[in-house]
């Protein structure tokens, strides 16, 4: 447990850094915007035993605009790498010109490996169909799943920007395989409904709802169209990692039985939420009493 002293240090210290961001001209990679985010994510990484929702309102406020600030430097950051590998003749054949390629595999395998314990659970064969919403310039986490876990999966990338997905689909394309099974739509995941039923597993992405309460209306979504017992896999954080992403709590995950909620503690910094979609909707009593044993009950695999 850290001490009042520390957690006031620690948040200083994060405050410090992104009075220094919020000056920067612009986010995309440069020698200053990666100096600073590098300084942001090792400050952030740490084990911390902070409350975020105990925050003061006007730290709360920061942590908001940081976490959107975030979001936009990492599309930058993704845009770019994409742009360089999609100069290659092979673009799949170099992902690890990708800096943090190394952190997307590692969190592509513990998804994996999460998902297989509950997934085959109650079905003994792999999931035919998987949806990634908010699938970004750069599909690492699609791309990994589907080269070295699921092999035969069909995956469908969703995602607002029609640029980020030329950009995605420009690397697929010269891939043999993956072309044949892994596909591209540009448009708002708000629109799109009776297909959602067709999908074994759904990835939400981290940056999908930068605001919680733009991503409840997300999962709110998914959780209205989704097929009884698919499963929604979301990435949340926790302690001082909170600072870069937001944190999806199990009550914000109504319609959904939360399965597990892994925290990790190394260089990995999303946490990794794992929820089925409920057959019947309970009522608000239920709800509420689900969420209570849920918290009590965050315990990690390993």
């Amino acid at each position: 447990m850290g001490s009042l002293h520390e957690e006031s240090n620690l948040v200083e210290k994060i405050c410090h850094i992104y009075d220094k961001i919020s000056k920067l001209e612009t986010l995309k990679p440069s020698k200053d915007v990666d100096s600073l985010f590098t300084e942001l994510v090792l400050t952030c990484i740490p084990p911390s035993s902070i409350k975020i929702a105990s925050l003061p309102d006007n730290i709360q406020e920061t942590r908001s605009k940081l976490i959107k600030l975030c979001g936009e430097a990492e599309g930058y950051l993704e845009a770019h790498f994409s742009t360089i590998l999609a100069s290659f003749p092979n673009p799949l054949h170099h992902l690890d010109v990708f800096p943090y390629y190394n952190n997307y595999l590692k969190l592509s395998h513990l998804e994996f490996d999460i998902l297989s314990r509950h997934y085959s659970n109650d079905q003994s064969f792999v999931p035919k169909s998987v949806a990634f919403v908010g699938s970004g310039p750069l599909p690492l986490t699609s791309i990994v799943l589907a080269s070295n876990h699921l092999k035969e999966t069909t995956f469908h990338n969703y995602d607002i920007d029609h640029s980020a997905n030329s950009l995605a689909s420009s690397l697929i394309s010269p891939d043999p395989d993956l072309s044949q099974r892994m596909f591209f739509h540009s448009t708002d995941i708000m629109e799109v409904t009776d297909e959602l039923k067709e999908y074994d597993v759904i990835f939400l992405a981290a940056l999908v709802g930068m605001d919680i309460r733009d991503k409840v209306k997300v999962i709110q979504h998914l959780a209205k169209y989704m097929a009884p017992k698919a499963i929604l896999m979301l990435r949340s954080a926790h302690g001082a990692r909170a600072f870069l992403y937001p944190v999806v709590e199990p009550e914000d995950l109504q319609g959904f039985e939360v399965l597990s909620i892994f925290h990790p503690q190394d260089e990995v910094i999303n946490s990794v939420v794992i929820a089925r979609k409920k057959k019947y909707e309970t009522t608000l009593d239920e709800a509420c009493i689900t969420s209570r044993v849920i918290n009590y009950a965050k315990i990690p695999f390993y």
